[in-house]
């Protein structure tokens, strides 16, 4: 089985900063894109940014300029570097990957969540 763990969220004022980080562990065989999505009370989970394999980033327009998505495919994780957050960036921060396991199986699999929230 595959287990994703996320880690680095918390309370920060606005105008500040957290990292990110997702970690997947478990009998993989390989890993194709990873992203970071959220998800407001009431909303849909949106796309945060994604990466893949090679480093091709993709971003939502209300965080590109402050987020920065990187990967380190050797330790199979994915971190998400917040600069400048905003009190609208709180939320629940989940990550996400495409997953190959050693059984050849491709899934997607999600991480528990990480809570996000800026002060103002």
């Amino acid at each position: 089985q595959v287990q994703l763990v996320e880690s680095g969220g918390g309370l920060v004022q606005a105008g500040g900063s957290l990292r990110l980080s997702c970690t997947a562990s478990g009998s993989i065989l390989s890993i194709y894109d990873m992203g970071w999505y959220r998800q407001a009370p009431g909303k849909q989970r949106e796309l945060v940014a994604t990466i893949t394999f090679g480093g091709s980033t993709t971003y939502a327009d209300s965080v590109k300029g402050r987020f920065t998505i990187s990967r380190d495919n050797a330790k199979n994780t994915v971190l998400l570097q917040m600069n400048s957050l905003k009190p609208e960036d709180t939320t629940v921060y989940y990550c996400n990957a495409d997953v190959r396991a050693w059984s050849r199986t491709r899934l997607v699999y999600w991480g528990q969540g990480t809570q996000v929230t800026v002060s103002s």
